[in-house]
């Protein structure tokens, strides 16, 4: 495995190149052990389980694994919030929980050594992007119950860089700090990365950086964007995934080479199952990616459907890895838009606007019923320059938009240009989708 961009780490990085063998074997001892731990201290489960017609001495080989019930966010709901812990409080060293904006909040659990296997696994997130002690780590992730900011505080750490913890929000001081602190490492959400170019642009210091490499994630996003962010901010940009249910940021990462995120398999087990009738599917399939997390002692979950579309390829990586990578999400099986027979995600439209000159990596999906008929408006920011032009080049542009993406995705919308800071920035994740028909 090339030694470049690690050798300067406090970790050794082998494990993340275990002959499958012997990383199969270890699945298995563990996957014994979580589902017996969830089956005997979560009652939830165990109820699963038993209506599934399975126990824990059903769990033989890998492929047993499907015979087994899914964990969905509604379980966590319905027992919240301590429901699905398996550890009696005392054991409890934190907690975290999402925002709960769609009903109530998931409160995830851990103890001492789950911190410090989130602590591992966000180091090797940081190996894979070529992140090493002599670096200075920007962690505009949010603190609190929020898994983001604190997972990458810990992988930052624990790899040995210098941390900066400033979290989210006052972007003017976000970029001062960035240029005065000589920060080279990014985290971030991907839009609110674009806004910090956009201000640190105004402000003059665009060029003063000394950023590098940025960790993006909690929020899907294109190859376009990708593009976008590495041009604006002169960074290599890394993907980055993982989810509060699981452990938080630390189930998967992009290495240098960008191609696909590597899966750290001997903490999180993946399957790929078709989100219609829950089949796993075949290696290389598109579908729904289903997660087991083989270490966790305060949250055993086993087979969560994280409703994200991906695929899995178990080729060794350029870099040497020999871990299962998967794919770029494209989007949520729930986030999903039908519009008149046509299935489409906010990162499909966002990979075909980054392709045409003119526009800003900034838009908004409006979907409104009008009579039986769903309907599509594209909101897109134009750029300064296009502003200068008359108006019959605005109208070509946005015909031109409108015809890619009939052409790309078989899709009819209309199209709505409109003056640049138009869009509200997030600070946070952005929000793509505004469903009028929810209103």
């Amino acid at each position: 495995m090339p030694t470049s961009s690690l050798s300067s780490t406090i970790y050794n990085p082998l494990y993340e190149c275990m002959p499958r063998a012997e990383l199969s074997a270890l699945q298995l001892r563990r996957l014994k052990d979580v589902i017996s731990r969830a089956f005997n201290h979560v009652p939830a489960y165990r109820e699963k389980c038993r209506a599934a017609g399975v126990t824990p001495l059903d769990m033989q080989t890998l492929a047993d694994l499907r015979h087994f019930p899914c964990t969905v966010k509604t379980d966590f709901r319905e027992n919240y919030p301590f429901g699905m812990f398996a550890v009696p409080m005392e054991e409890v060293v934190r907690i975290h929980a999402s925002s709960g904006t769609t009903g109530k909040s998931t409160v995830v659990g851990y103890t001492a050594n789950d911190v410090a296997t989130w602590a591992e696994v966000m180091a090797r997130t940081m190996g894979c992007a070529g992140i090493t002690r002599k670096d200075v780590v920007q962690v505009c992730y949010g603190y609190g119950l929020f898994t983001g900011g604190l997972g990458v505080h810990y992988g930052a750490e624990r790899i040995g860089a210098t941390v900066i913890p400033i979290s989210g929000g006052n972007t003017k001081r976000q970029v001062t700090v960035m240029e005065d602190f000589g920060s080279t490492a990014l985290a971030s959400t991907p839009s609110y990365a674009l806004h910090m170019a956009e201000v640190a642009q105004e402000m003059g210091i665009l060029d003063d950086l000394k950023l590098r490499v940025g960790i993006f994630g909690a929020e899907p996003w294109s190859e376009g964007m990708r593009v976008d962010l590495e041009r604006s901010l002169h960074v290599t940009a890394i993907d980055i995934y993982g989810m509060s249910e699981l452990i938080g940021p630390g189930v998967s990462s992009e290495c240098e080479c960008q191609c696909g995120l590597h899966m750290f398999e001997d903490h999180f087990y993946p399957e790929i199952i078709d989100p219609d009738t829950g089949e796993v599917l075949p290696p290389g399939s598109t579908g729904e990616l289903v997660v087991t997390n083989l270490t966790k002692e305060a949250l055993p979950v086993i087979r969560y459907r994280t409703r994200d579309i991906s695929a899995l390829t178990y080729e060794t990586c350029e870099c040497g890895r020999t871990m299962v990578r998967m794919e770029r999400v494209t989007g949520r099986s729930d986030d999903m838009l039908i519009i008149r027979g046509v299935n489409v995600f906010p990162s499909q439209i966002e990979d075909v606007l980054t392709g045409i000159e003119g526009t800003a990596p900034h838009y908004q999906l409006h979907v409104r019923r009008e009579g039986t008929l769903d309907e599509l408006e594209l909101w897109v920011e134009v750029t300064e320059a296009v502003l200068k032009d008359d108006i019959r080049s605005l109208e070509t542009l946005s015909r031109r938009i409108m015809a890619d993406i009939h052409s790309i995705l078989g899709l009819t919308c209309r199209v709505k240009l409109v003056e640049p800071k138009t869009i509200e920035r997030s600070e946070g994740k952005a929000k793509r989708v505004i469903d009028h028909r929810k209103m």
